[in-house]
């Protein structure tokens, strides 16, 4: 069972409080028409910053077996491509692993390692957005240690390849921030030019503006991951649904961290 590492630090530790700050973070997007969503890029941050932005995918989502979870890897443990077979739990109950799928990944640049999970906070703040919409799901959680292009994309074919022999009627989530303590002007700025590449789809020009911009996006890797498995399972465009910076949620514009939310449709 893998545990709560960041209960109460990026959101609340009591159920009902959990439940409460949900509900505020879907706001007004509860009831949004759904999209038919084969991947999405979501923030991490805690609730009150980004919890909103996120709101905007789950919000759209569509009730499928299993959600594959891509996250970076900020403590460095692990091998550098793990998988979690372990049930996660959350304040608001476990959701269980997809260890059919799961098992078809190990042996691939994916292996099962449970310490590279331990206490990374990029997946585990997926959860409850999860539990709060739908139940009897299963999650797949995939953390990116190494986030270079030619591992993404062996990640994302991986993934799309493996759903696609199961069968598997899933959604991959990429978690992931954008620019990271920069003036609001100038983290926008960058911003733009990598949404606009994701939103095509286009993983060598995500890697182009990455780096010649020298974005600190914290999981460039696990979005171009998504964007490659979600075009194995059918999707052709990126559509913005939301972006803000931390400035916006808390009124401080001088150094701040982007939040995207992206649907791959």
């Amino acid at each position: 069972m893998r545990r709560p590492a960041v209960a109460g630090q990026f959101y609340p530790r009591h159920p009902r409080e959990l439940a409460t700050e949900l509900e505020a973070a879907y706001g007004d997007v509860v009831g949004a028409e759904l999209l038919p969503i084969r991947g999405a890029v979501v923030p991490h941050a805690g609730y009150i910053y980004s919890g909103a932005v996120a709101a905007e995918v789950y919000a759209r989502l569509p009730e499928r077996e299993t959600y594959v979870l891509i996250g970076p890897n900020h403590h460095g443990l692990g091998l550098p491509v793990a998988l979690s077979r372990e049930p996660w739990m959350t304040p608001l109950g476990v959701a269980e692993c997809d260890l059919e799928m799961a098992d078809h990944l190990a042996g691939s640049i994916i292996e099962v390692d449970e310490s590279a999970h331990l206490y990374e906070h990029s997946l585990e703040v997926q959860i409850p957005f999860l539990q709060a919409r739908f139940s009897g799901f299963k999650i797949l959680p995939i953390s990116m240690g190494l986030q270079d292009e030619e591992t993404a994309v062996e990640v994302g074919e991986a993934v799309g390849e493996a759903a696609k022999r199961l069968d598997r009627d899933c959604t991959i989530i990429a978690s992931s921030d954008f620019t990271h303590y920069e003036p609001q002007e100038e983290a926008t700025r960058k911003d733009a030019q990598v949404i606009e590449a994701i939103l095509r789809m286009d993983v060598p020009a995500v890697y182009r503006a990455v780096y010649a911009l020298n974005v600190t996006s914290c999981g460039y890797g696990p979005i171009s991951a998504a964007i490659t498995a979600s075009r194995i399972l059918g999707a052709g465009t990126g559509k913005l649904l939301r972006y803000s910076t931390s400035g916006d949620a808390v009124g401080d514009y001088s150094q701040v961290v982007g939040y995207g939310a992206i649907a791959f449709v």
